[in-house]
């Protein structure tokens, strides 16, 4: 399988707790992000979220989707949210937000493998391919919370380093 480390990030001119609010309610997503399928709960998850478990169906800028359930292992409000996956990504993705400055810097740090076989077997050569269509479809999503909340995007792309 194809491991990928990749980390983008939002800056929003906006306060951190409706950054949170946002981000959180993952069900509602498909409203604002663009390359969200669906989201459909399977688990609750306790008070705080943790446990809850959804299915995620992203389509791509590129001319294929990704399937797969996201269950919720930390929730530090408003601070991070983790959470593992299974299906066609397998790995952990952690969402950090920060108040900088009058806004909220959100990074989102994802480490998974391809679980697909034509994905594995393309990724020697693909793999700069699917980090920009991740990224992409990253960007579209700052775009889009930024005109839920009614703010201004600051930054949305790779982490710079």
């Amino acid at each position: 399988m194809a491991q990928y480390r990749l980390s983008s990030v939002w800056q929003l001119a906006a306060q951190i707790e409706p950054v949170w609010d946002a981000i959180y309610s993952a069900s509602a997503w498909p409203d604002w992000w663009p390359y969200v399928a669906s989201v459909v709960e399977l688990e609750p998850g306790n008070a705080r979220g943790v446990g809850a478990v959804r299915r995620f169906t992203w389509r791509s800028r590129l001319p294929y989707s990704l399937t797969f359930d996201l269950e919720l292992t930390r929730v530090e409000r408003p601070y991070r949210l983790e959470g593992r996956t299974r299906g066609d990504l397998e790995g952990v993705g952690v969402w950090h937000l920060q108040p900088v400055d009058g806004a909220t810097r959100v990074r989102y740090d994802w480490t998974v493998t391809t679980t697909r076989f034509w994905m594995n077997l393309l990724a020697p050569l693909a793999r700069p391919v699917f980090t920009w269509n991740h990224h992409a479809v990253m960007r579209a999503g700052g775009q889009g919370l930024a005109k839920r909340l009614g703010s201004a995007l600051i930054y949305a792309g790779p982490e710079r380093r």
